[in-house]
């Protein structure tokens, strides 16, 4: 085999897997867009999701910056050296974080240092299998931590908040899947797809889940029964009102894919996993002796551009409160969930090692006022040794929900930035303190990007470049505000509405 070939066809298919949604998760947001009820927060947030889709392809750079966790599965003839591709996969992995295009994302679970290029014990995960074909079939997915912490697992019989008893059936399995997509709300980066997995053992049945994430999403499940349940899956989800990063609306899932193995008597279990809006999956086949690619998958039918769409006319775009940081608490008071903000001045990113050191040390810079943006950047650095931001989209925030308020009171922080809102604890702290959360858009790692002027300064680089403290300039840095200082939350509204309903799928469907 041709190992140099091999290697840069894999770091093809690595950076366009990063950068270029493939032709079927397109066409689905599309229609999810059409759908969608013009000058609402959901088509908004659309409307932003489909321009960081352009602006990636175009740009060539991550959709999201949070390029996920790679899994490679691999098809390969009887008798090819598949020591060597695992070689040349992480050759490749290492080229394409060295070019930005996949953020350093492989920490060691006990220190929690940061490789810096994505290799480590069990990392990248590679998958094989040999086949009777002469042609090597390789397989990646990028699965992002927002929506990989939404995976679920049942365990039937059980109980299911607003469905009551699931049992050991089809109609069972189908209070859990419809669970599992309450259950994610926004923090996932809804719309999304699920995979689910029936049977098998707790870890089988993951990666059973996980290969349902490996199908067309445009596909026709061969079993008849698990047809039916993708279909009315597909059919009754959407009926949450969860919608567009939680925001409500009418498209919650934009694909169900559902496969089945045996199990063993005493266990039935019912994996999902959960993919955001951003379902990073491409494949490629290759020569077993050249190493070139031979075929792209998933690319069937006409590539759908978002360049000229328009989600919005002029007049039915909402009304936006400019901002400039330091906030004041008057200022914050003035604002209600709904309110669409821009933002422009300073702004400070933090993840879960700064809100951990934070709660226990002071601030390497003056907070007060300021905003913190839960965002984990991809970043490079010139040949002059500055900083540059390739995609700056939000994290998941509920993490923070043990540290965020005692931050907040602690340094003055007066606004919040994220995805996915977050709990009880904060939201009582913004009504005493005088702050807010501003969500973002999930995944729109370029579109904000966009928004940021410069990088003058960081902190805290002994947490790795995701987990430092970026000092950002940025200008029009737009977002929703989601929980006010007044006490109220549009994910708390959001989650108890959609559980109302959810509890309309309690009575069986299927016999």
């Amino acid at each position: 085999m041709n190992i140099e070939a091999l290697e840069n066809s894999l770091y093809e298919l690595i950076v366009e897997t990063s950068t270029n949604l493939p032709k079927d998760v397109r066409r689905a947001i599309r229609k999810a867009k059409a759908q969608e009820n013009a000058g609402t927060r959901a088509a908004m947030s659309l409307a932003t999701i489909t321009q960081n889709i352009q602006m990636a392809d175009e740009k060539v750079s991550p959709i999201c910056q949070d390029t996920g966790l790679p899994t490679f599965k691999i098809k390969t003839p009887i008798g090819v050296n598949q020591l060597e591709i695992s070689k040349a996969i992480k050759r490749a992995m290492v080229r394409a974080t060295v070019d930005g295009k996949m953020r350093p994302n492989s920490v060691d679970s006990i220190t929690g240092e940061n490789s810096g290029d994505n290799l480590g014990e069990g990392l990248p995960v590679i998958k094989y299998e040999q086949w009777e074909k002469d042609d090597i079939d390789i397989r990646l997915i990028l699965k992002g931590g927002g929506c990989e912490n939404k995976n679920i697992q049942y365990s039937l019989p059980c109980e299911l908040d607003g469905l009551g008893r699931a049992g050991r059936d089809l109609d069972g399995i189908r209070k859990c899947i419809m669970h599992s997509v309450y259950q994610a709300q926004g923090q996932g980066c809804s719309a999304g797809f699920i995979g689910v997995g029936i049977g098998g053992d707790r870890s089988s049945g993951y990666d059973l889940a996980k290969a349902q994430l490996f199908r067309s999403s445009e596909d026709v499940n061969p079993n008849e029964d698990l047809r039916k349940l993708e279909e009315y899956v597909m059919d009754h989800a959407n009926e949450l009102g969860i919608g567009t990063m939680g925001f409500g609306g009418e498209t919650t899932l934009l694909g169900c894919k559902v496969g089945v193995m045996h199990r063993i008597p005493a266990s039935f279990f019912v994996s999902v996993a959960y993919n955001c809006w951003a379902f990073r999956r491409l494949g490629i086949t290759v020569g077993a002796e050249s190493g070139e690619i031979q075929e792209w998958l998933y690319q069937e039918g006409d590539k759908i551009s978002f360049a000229d769409d328009q989600a919005e006319t002029p007049d039915e775009k909402p009304e936006v409160v400019r901002l400039t940081a330091p906030i004041s608490e008057e200022q914050i008071r003035t604002l209600k969930v709904g309110d669409v903000v821009q933002i422009d001045g300073m702004m400070y990113t933090g993840r879960d090692a700064i809100h951990k050191y934070l709660s226990d040390h002071d601030s390497p810079v003056d907070l007060n006022g300021q905003v913190i943006y839960h965002c984990g950047p991809v970043m490079m650095k010139d040949e002059e040794g500055n900083w540059h931001v390739k995609a700056a989209g939000p994290t998941t925030s509920i993490r923070e929900e043990p540290y965020q308020g005692d931050i907040m009171k602690k340094f003055g922080i007066r606004a919040v930035i994220g995805k996915g809102g977050m709990g009880p604890k904060t939201l009582k702290a913004l009504e005493e303190h005088g702050g807010v959360y501003l969500n973002a858009i999930g995944g729109a790692a370029q579109y904000y990007a966009d928004c940021i002027q410069g990088v003058e300064g960081v902190d805290l680089m002994q947490f790795g470049v995701p987990e430092a403290m970026w000092h950002l300039r940025v200008k029009g840095f737009t977002a929703v505000v989601t929980m006010d200082s007044h006490g109220n939350s549009l994910h708390k509204d959001v989650d108890q509405s959609s559980l109302e309903k959810l509890s309309r799928f309690k009575e069986p469907v299927f016999r």
